[in-house]
């Protein structure tokens, strides 16, 4: 059996006494990422066996709220694209990105 390459990426999340992220850090070494500091993070993974998508949000409390409104809108994009390229449903994918418009126009983000 051949070789096979692998790569991680760590997550790490310092909690104050009653459970709530206080520090999020992340190290993906392929990726030249070592305890980078963050506020927020989104992760889905999915479940092939259960045909469902798993799921952790978490955010630190000192995580501005402009800064999530601008984080959702970002990943909102983000997820447009990779849509986009799993899918090449580029309907949908121009409906997904007018939401994004949308999304920003009503949060007064543009």
């Amino acid at each position: 059996m051949a070789q096979q390459n692998t790569s991680e990426i760590t997550l790490r999340i310092a909690l104050d006494e009653n459970r709530i992220p206080e520090q999020l850090t992340w190290s993906a070494q392929d990726g030249g990422i070592d305890n980078e500091d963050a506020k927020a993070m989104l992760l889905s993974v999915w479940d092939s066996k259960n045909k469902e998508s798993l799921k952790i949000d978490l955010w630190t409390k000192d995580m501005p709220v402009d800064e999530m409104k601008i984080f959702f809108h970002q990943t909102l994009v983000s997820l447009s694209d990779t849509f986009m390229k799993a899918t090449q449903d580029e309907k949908m994918t121009a409906t997904m990105k007018d939401f994004c418009e949308y999304f920003a126009e009503k949060l007064e983000l543009k």
